[in-house]
């Protein structure tokens, strides 16, 4: 084999491999897509009577808890997060399984107003073959957001995972097959999204793409979709706000502002990467958040005490490296952090420094671009009007904080601001009944929640008519 036949997946902390997967080769994507087809043609899926499928997702979720332990520690491995957020993603791939499968049982269609001799209502049909393309930060988290509901809609799905996290995937579709879903249902594609995954999007087999992932992919699967007719659901990139006012509640702002930008080493789309203080407490409210930044513990994603473990590769982190550098150069302050922590545990692993930068205008690059990484640009504001032009003045709009006591101002910002989740004293909160999704350049479409198994079916209105007397051609 060559090195392009198999992706290896490396510890990130570590840089020693973890396993490897053979990628799908174009012949055998074709195959892929085939058997997909006869899987949701004559395996009766389509059919089954909503409570039993619903038995079968339940049935993947019991599966995903009893190996819990051990895929948490795989997706530790494969992508460096430490080990507790990755307890905390298999659970969330268990409830999503749950919360589709309850749906599945209980969602409701229209009886529509009748305007003439007839009955007319509505039915959710599978559009088939389904493309689920996933990113590298949260895999058994992503991957379940996308195959429950598409499932519970009675498609067949064909995940692909990131070429630089392929190792939760097959796992998952190795569980739903031990659970019962019928074989091909939900089969696994890996390789580079260049190759394998531009096939796949492209593939007239396929029926509707659901991708999260950079904005700069997301446009080029619209304008294939487009070009196709086929549906698109693009979970996008962000620049988010994380708003703070001088009446908030200090101590839980900073401690909501550090979480949402170093959680996950910043590899999230809602990361509050743009920090917004009241021009009064400006001074107090930055200074006790790198104060915070500084005193993190970033360590092995298995230590004891982690706060913050590494990027989740090496070639990311030069990445990273490149935003903070240019962002320094465009005349940012870096207030802590900004490069490679040193010490033999951090030594081959892909550690970046918990970074704070301030001095930038609204404009600047690096307050316009996503670092997806551990970086927060601080900015002043003078009052709500100015708060709202800068906040918005970015391509993004994905999800927004917001610290005040005030409940009038509170739903004022709210409102205003460009973004799909708006977070008010509180932040990074997510639930599977909600629906998630972005303004502009964060994406389209809406994941979670009931319109989360809809986006994955086509609505068919039916009539049945009532007429005692034949049509007549013209009336």
């Amino acid at each position: 084999m060559t090195a392009n036949d198999y992706l290896v997946s490396i510890n990130p902390a570590t840089g020693e491999e973890v396993g490897r997967v053979r990628t799908t080769t174009l012949p055998e994507l074709d195959a892929v897509v085939e058997r997909a087809w006869h899987a949701f043609r004559h395996s009766g899926w389509k059919s089954l009577l909503p409570h039993r499928r619903a038995a079968v997702l339940h049935a993947i979720a019991d599966g995903l808890a009893a190996e819990k332990e051990s895929l948490a520690h795989l997706q530790m491995r494969d992508n460096g997060k430490p080990l507790g957020e990755c307890r905390g993603m298999v659970d969330s791939a268990i409830g999503t399984f749950r919360y589709y499968a309850s749906v599945c049982e209980t969602i409701e269609t229209d009886v529509t107003p009748r305007r003439g001799d007839y009955v007319s209502f509505t039915v959710l049909e599978p559009f088939g073959v389904v493309a689920a393309i996933t990113p590298w930060n949260s895999p058994i988290m992503n991957d379940a957001t996308k195959v429950a509901p598409a499932l519970a809609a009675g498609n067949a799905v064909l995940l692909k995972p990131s070429e630089d996290s392929p190792l939760l995937a097959p796992e998952l579709a190795r569980i739903a097959l031990a659970a019962g879903l019928p074989e091909d249902l939900l089969q696994v594609v890996q390789g580079r999204g260049a190759e394998i995954g531009a096939a796949l999007v492209a593939h007239p087999g396929v029926r509707m793409i659901s991708f999260t992932g950079g904005t700069v992919s997301g446009r080029a699967i619209g304008r294939i979709a487009g070009e196709r007719l086929v549906p698109a659901a693009l979970e996008l990139g962000g620049k988010s706000p994380h708003v703070v006012f001088a009446d908030a509640d200090l101590d839980h702002a900073v401690a909501a502002v550090v979480a949402g930008i170093f959680g996950s080493a910043g590899q999230s789309c809602v990361a509050g990467s743009r920090l917004f203080i009241e021009q009064p407490i400006y001074d107090e409210v930055l200074g006790r958040v790198v104060e915070r930044a500084k005193r993190l513990r970033v360590a092995p994603p298995d230590a004891d005490g982690v706060e913050m473990g590494p990027l989740a590769s090496l070639h990311h982190r030069e990445r990273v490296v490149r935003f903070v550098e240019r962002a320094r150069a465009e005349g940012g302050r870096i207030l802590c952090g900004g490069g490679i922590p040193e010490g033999a545990e951090y030594a081959r692993g892909a550690f970046f420094q918990p970074t704070v930068i301030d001095g930038l205008g609204p404009h600047a690059a690096s307050c316009q671009e996503e670092a997806f990484g551990p970086v927060l640009v601080a900015l002043p504001f003078r009052d709500e009007a100015d708060l709202v032009e800068q906040a918005n003045g970015t391509a993004f709009g994905l999800a927004c904080g917001i610290w005040t006591e005030s409940f009038k101002r509170a739903w004022r910002i709210g409102r205003a601001i460009e973004a799909g989740s708006v977070w008010i004293n509180t932040y990074k909160q997510s639930v599977t009944s909600t629906p998630f999704g972005g303004f502009k350049n964060s994406g389209i479409g809406r994941e979670k929640g009931i319109d989360g198994l809809r986006l994955y079916a086509q609505v068919k209105s039916l009539y049945f008519g009532l007429h005692d007397a034949p049509l007549a051609v013209a009336k």
